[in-house]
């Protein structure tokens, strides 16, 4: 008798023709055939992504450049592998060809909780990296104010930013206060 799968693989393309506009108002992510339904978010992850969506849009109005916020899918393949990811943030400089997903972002930024920040850091990070396009990524803590900034001309190496600092994103010429995106009033 044969083992039966415990998980249920679909392609890139069942996968895309179910989440792009879905009503049901849940997002998933798909990493090489499998989907995993995302969690909501707290208060202080909304406030730091839209602080820092506010920021970048500001910034970028008038420019190629377009920021979208976490309802905008990332595509990657990579070894074969394909990956479907909604960042928090990101920027993309290029004109884009889907309509659902890019795949070409300078930028990506995600907000890290207790639930994510694994995945974020580890899982992500390495697909992400694969991007050729990919400058600069991006992690805040929700639970205290600190930025780490990995760029790929430093060889991604973390650098950390606290309140009272500023940080430059090189990739759309941006220097940004820790201050501005922490805050909670």
């Amino acid at each position: 008798m044969n083992a039966v799968s415990k998980y249920q693989l679909i392609s890139p393309e069942a996968y895309l023709l179910s989440e792009n506009d879905s009503t049901s108002g849940v997002k998933y992510e798909y990493v090489d055939g499998q989907v995993y339904a995302m969690a909501g978010a707290s208060r202080e992850h909304n406030i730091i992504a839209g602080n820092f969506f506010l920021s970048l849009g500001t910034h970028l109005k008038g420019s190629p450049c377009r920021v979208f916020q976490s309802d905008m899918k990332v595509g990657i393949r990579s070894l074969k592998k394909e990956h479907f990811y909604y960042p928090d943030i990101q920027v993309s400089c290029i004109k884009e060809k889907d309509r659902y997903y890019n795949t070409s972002p300078c930028l990506i930024v995600e907000v890290l909780s207790d639930s994510t920040a694994r995945i974020d850091r580890h899982e992500k990070f390495i697909i992400y990296k694969t991007l050729p396009s990919l400058q600069e990524y991006i992690l805040c803590s929700q639970n205290i104010p600190l930025v780490e900034l990995y760029r790929r001309r430093t060889a991604w190496n973390a650098e950390s930013y606290q309140l009272g600092q500023t940080f430059t994103l090189e990739s759309i010429e941006l220097e940004i206060n820790v201050d501005t995106l922490y805050d909670y009033d």
